[in-house]
């Protein structure tokens, strides 16, 4: 690999991952899961079903899904600095111009852009945390660990911002839509800080490949099978818990002030998340860490479904926060760990594009099964259905094996 001399390397690790991190901030924190907040009143004002509602977050990750696929050929005419920024400033767009429509078909086109753009943002972001690491392997969990716990950072932010903002809009019509625009606001600033390490990381050569780290080893789908299929499942599971859960808290009685902690500890844990497994992502070449975490999010998945009580149920965020990112990095720890650098732009795309499609699937199929049963009835059998995809996931990533 293309190591620095660590007597002279000077640079900022740390601080580039953290840096970094915003690009997480824009591309899931807020672009993704803020959404979880403006759900209920956006419901409510429109006249949605759940199957509607999850079927925004739905074309968010279709919307995902094609920036996945295009990013490999993107990477091949543009640098991975360049798409972070510009995916950053085009989901800043589209968050912002979500507030201008109330007509379902031209929301879920903005939700269906954001997500190409988001797609970008991660993807690159997490190439660039990757080569971060490369050249500090002994830190590579932690870095990179970093960089994916900023959706904490985009999450806790959302927390703190949007109860707000629809509180001081609410004789507003639509007061919901003041809260798009502070999110946008948000994401033009961290776009703005995300500068630094672009232009610092624009200098960094991507590392190469040595013929002793098993350099002619290319990605190969059927390598990788039950790593990408438990994958899938955590896709399933996961983004129906994150779409869903503040709207189940909310039919079952939980104040203002509780969602609002439940669901900024959430993000908290998220951020914390980075130093709690990088350890397992550093030790385990095969799909243990997958399987292992996508279990336990199984269990803090399924906690809301069968209980109200508040202080089990903020336990259930802060498992879920400290765990579902983490699920994240292990692919991408994975993808190092048996891959030589020239070959991770395209595992790590591989990955996100089975991620993707899992998402589509977990909104629209939870919103239908609510809208099953009444009032909270069916939102506490979706996540029983996001529980089970998740430990799905689970048993299939176990049968993972290094190469």
């Amino acid at each position: 690999m293309n190591r620095l001399d660590p007597t002279t390397d000077r640079t900022p690790y740390l601080r580039l991952a953290l840096a970094l991190s915003l690009g997480a901030a824009v591309s899931l924190g807020i672009t993704r899961f803020a959404y979880g907040l403006l759900l209920p009143p956006m419901r409510e004002d429109l006249g949605w079903s759940y199957t509607l509602a999850g079927a925004m977050n739905t074309f968010n990750a279709v919307g995902y899904l094609i920036g996945a696929l295009a990013t490999p050929w993107l990477m091949r005419r543009f640098s991975p600095t360049a798409l972070l920024i510009a995916g950053s400033l085009g989901a800043s767009l589209f968050m912002g111009l979500s507030g201008f429509f109330t007509a379902a078909t031209p929301l879920l086109t903005q939700r269906l852009l954001a997500g190409v753009a988001s797609a970008l943002v991660f993807i690159a972001g997490g190439l660039l945390a990757a080569r971060l690491g490369a050249r500090q392997p002994q830190r590579m969990g932690l870095l990179l660990g970093l960089y994916y716990g900023g959706t904490g950072l985009g999450i806790v932010v959302s927390a703190l911002a949007v109860p707000p903002v629809l509180a001081a809009a609410a004789q507003q019509p639509h007061g919901w839509a003041w809260a798009w625009w502070a999110l946008a606001g948000v994401c033009l600033l961290a776009t703005a800080l995300m500068a630094w390490p672009a232009r610092v990381l624009a200098r960094h050569a991507a590392p190469v490949a040595s013929s002793a780290a098993g350099g002619a080893r290319v990605f190969r789908v059927r390598d990788f099978g039950f790593a990408l299929a438990g994958y899938a499942g955590f896709g399933v599971g996961y983004i129906g818990y994150m779409t869903f859960v503040i709207a189940l808290l909310r039919e079952q009685g939980s104040s203002a002030a509780d969602i609002t902690v439940f669901y900024a500890l959430l993000g908290v844990a998220v951020v914390a998340s980075s130093r709690i497994w990088a350890g397992l992502l550093d030790r385990h070449r095969n799909g243990q860490a997958l399987a292992r975490l996508n279990a336990l999010l199984g269990l803090a998945a399924i906690v809301p479904a069968i209980t109200t009580s508040l202080p089990l149920v903020i336990a259930s965020g802060l498992v879920f926060g400290g765990v579902f990112l983490s699920v994240v990095a292990s692919t991408t720890a994975l993808v190092r760990h048996n891959l030589p650098p020239a070959q991770w732009a395209v595992g790590i795309s591989a990955f996100t594009i089975v991620f993707a499609a899992g998402q589509i699937v977990g909104p629209t199929v939870v919103g239908w099964i609510a809208d099953g049963s009444s009032g909270a009835q069916g939102l506490r059998e979706g996540l029983v259905f996001s529980a089970a995809a998740l430990w799905f996931g689970a048993a299939l990533a176990l049968r993972q094996r290094a190469l």
